[in-house]
């Protein structure tokens, strides 16, 4: 078992899954792949919010794994891979964990079930019965604007006892609940930032890194950030957050990860910028939008 602990820090992506035609576009994910795994990031996260995961079959997730780990193995550099699972019935989710259990990931991150609105007491049962099941570790995801309950510190802590449980990642949308937590957490329980636009921010509040959507541009920059704020510089890790601060906006300004397939698409890297319904492509405002900032970059690049 890869010891996640000591690697689950720094930039984290959350792969998008390319679509085409209503399919997979394996082409375009492999593309992906090879050219992020070749970039400044610790890790991918498959199958999760920003992979459209709730619409994936899961002989597509199972093919979605197994490629990114096929184009890393057949590369230069692998990097450690987290499966995005979420589900409000701990039965029917115990029975996802053994059919992944054989499946070549590092660890499972799940949100809390939503829509039931179970109390902290069944979160955290939910969760510990999961972390006792599963074949792989667990990072946490805490993400009440989507679930409807969060978990609250007092439930993390308790949980982060748990030897199969790794750490978390971090939507709370409350500094004062993510600072308290960073200050109370016990020793080798890790939290990274999933609030995109909060990044710097959570940096500097102690978190140990990001998972983060907008990073699938200028990620060296969003890795810089990280590496300067860490090597306690961080005059020079705002400098570079502010060259992507608005992207961390803009990509949001519609439902994601509709913007950020947009600019893919435009970049080369997938080739369609299609999602799933009920998720739509980006307005023809937006778009107008996204062109213009892709324009803009472009000439300052050059």
């Amino acid at each position: 078992m890869t010891d996640l602990r000591t690697r689950m820090h720094g930039l984290w992506l959350p792969l998008v899954t390319p679509f085409r035609d209503g399919r997979l576009d394996e082409i375009s994910l492999r593309r992906l792949t090879r050219h992020y795994a070749a970039q400044s990031i610790e890790g991918f996260i498959l199958g999760a919010t920003s992979g459209e995961g709730m619409t994936l079959r899961d002989a597509e997730l199972e093919r979605l794994v197994a490629i990114v780990r096929d184009e890393m193995a057949a590369g230069r550099r692998s990097v450690p891979i987290g499966l995005g699972l979420s589900g409000a019935d701990t039965s029917r989710m115990k029975e996802r964990l053994d059919e992944t259990a054989d499946w070549p990931i590092d660890f499972y991150l799940i949100a809390s079930p939503y829509y039931v609105r179970p109390s902290q007491r069944g979160i955290s049962a939910h969760f510990q019965a999961l972390a006792d099941h599963a074949a792989w570790p667990l990072a946490l995801y805490n993400i009440p604007y989507r679930c409807a309950v969060g978990i609250t510190n007092q439930t993390i802590l308790r949980l982060a006892e748990h030897p199969n449980i790794i750490g978390l990642k971090d939507c709370g949308a409350s500094r004062e609940q993510s600072i308290a937590l960073l200050r109370d957490r016990p020793k080798g329980f890790q939290v990274l930032t999933g609030e995109d636009a909060n990044y710097f921010e959570a940096l500097g509040d102690g978190a140990d890194g990001g998972i983060l959507l907008s990073a699938h541009l200028e990620t060296a920059t969003f890795a810089a950030v990280y590496r300067e704020q860490k090597q306690g510089n961080p005059d020079a890790a705002e400098a570079r957050w502010q060259e992507v601060a608005a992207l961390t906006r803009l990509l949001f300004a519609e439902p994601s990860p509709a913007p950020a397939k947009y600019w893919l698409w435009r970049a080369g890297l997938i080739d369609s910028p299609e999602v799933r319904l009920p998720m739509v492509e980006v307005s023809s405002e937006l778009a107008a939008t996204l062109d213009r900032e892709i324009e803009r970059r472009a000439k300052v690049a050059a």
